[in-house]
């Protein structure tokens, strides 16, 4: 059900790009910004349930990592580095604040159309459906709690391992793989709930399976 994790090592664009920024030419920074920051948007929208927070939690990442940049040491990807520093400030966040959850549907989202495209009927039937689909996956994965919705969209969405997930949360890991286990049964539960009720979703269990995949 995990989709295929892109190679754990820095990239040679990011490398270069890196590199750059530490020798004084900060603007490479900013095609790093480029390159990640809707990524790393969504998912901590995901996670959090809130674009405020997510993207207090994506600028705050971005913001320190580029103040620790001469700290990373290239042994793992760019990307899974500065989602630990965001991931990290996203938690740190939530000790400070507890602000309402929003829907993931929110129309707040600065990161572009990925939720919901704004101009359906200039696409195939199919595609519509599709975006039907990935508006009810979003809402199933809102509703989930949050101790069950954080580690599945981890493993499932980022690729983590259960080991990555248990170190970067704080969290046993048994409880981390009983977690993902309980979320991926009562996200069955909902989407099966969910698909029923929209009239114009002709999805089978099996696609149900694969939505959290395919809601990248």
């Amino acid at each position: 059900m995990s989709p295929i994790r892109q190679k754990d090592t820095v990239t040679n664009n990011d490398q270069y790009l890196i590199q750059e920024c530490l020798a004084g030419r900060t603007e490479a920074f900013d095609q790093l910004v480029l390159k990640y920051q809707d990524r790393l948007f969504r998912t901590l929208v995901r996670i959090l349930g809130s674009s405020d927070d997510a993207r207090d939690a994506a600028q705050e990442g971005f913001t320190q990592a580029f103040f620790k940049l001469n700290s990373f040491r290239g042994t793992a990807a760019f990307y899974s580095w500065l989602f630990r520093i965001s991931f990290n400030a996203a938690i740190s966040q939530k000790r400070k604040t507890k602000r309402t959850t929003t829907t993931l549907d929110t129309q707040d989202n600065p990161a572009g159309n990925w939720l919901v495209d704004p101009h359906p009927e200039n696409h195939p039937p199919e595609l519509a459906e599709q975006s039907e689909r990935k508006k009810i996956v979003h809402q199933a994965l809102n509703e989930l709690q949050e101790e069950y919705r954080t580690p599945l969209i981890l493993r499932e969405l980022e690729g983590m391992s259960y080991g990555e997930i248990a170190e970067l949360t704080a969290i046993p890991l048994g409880t981390v793989r009983s977690r993902i286990f309980r979320g991926r049964n009562e996200l069955k539960q909902k989407l099966s709930t969910l698909f029923l009720e929209e009239p114009r979703s002709r999805v089978s269990l099996s696609d149900q399976e694969s939505s959290i995949s395919e809601s990248k």
